[in-house]
């Protein structure tokens, strides 16, 4: 994938964010994003931001709900993060399905650097999470 071509992604700031189905909040609310959580940026106009989630749906948000600090979500059970960014290292967690994990570096070579809430940094497959 080309850098002209590559996915934008942000996540919900310090407090949850209501999701629209249209870029006004006379829309309908379709869901409240919790903090932290990573969207796809599709489209920004006036303030609005064109979001797709993890599972794929695509909704509005206010731009200002958002932030630039990126996180993932692991989207395999039982994530194994790795002291290095290979399979036989040594294993320093394990995640459940959904966690939310901090970017420390963007994706090299498959893998991505990554952080737990509770302090462990490790690898990942960059296929076992969404919002690199």
């Amino acid at each position: 994938m080309s850098a002209a071509h590559a996915a934008e992604f942000k996540s919900v700031g310090a407090h949850p964010a209501v999701l629209y189905n249209a870029p006004s909040d006379r829309g309908r609310k379709i869901f409240v994003a919790p903090r932290g959580m990573p969207v796809e940026i599709v489209l920004t106009q006036n303030g609005w931001s064109k979001v797709r989630d993890a599972a794929g749906d695509l909704s509005w948000v206010e731009t200002s709900a958002l932030t630039s600090k990126r996180n993932v979500m692991a989207t395999t059970a039982n994530l194994k993060l790795h002291a290095a960014a290979e399979e036989t290292s040594a294993v320093v967690a394990t995640v459940d399905k959904g966690v939310l994990l901090e970017l420390v570096a963007p994706p090299a070579s498959g893998w991505v650097k990554l952080k737990h809430r509770d302090g462990p940094i490790g690898f990942a497959k960059t296929a076992e999470v969404w919002g690199e």
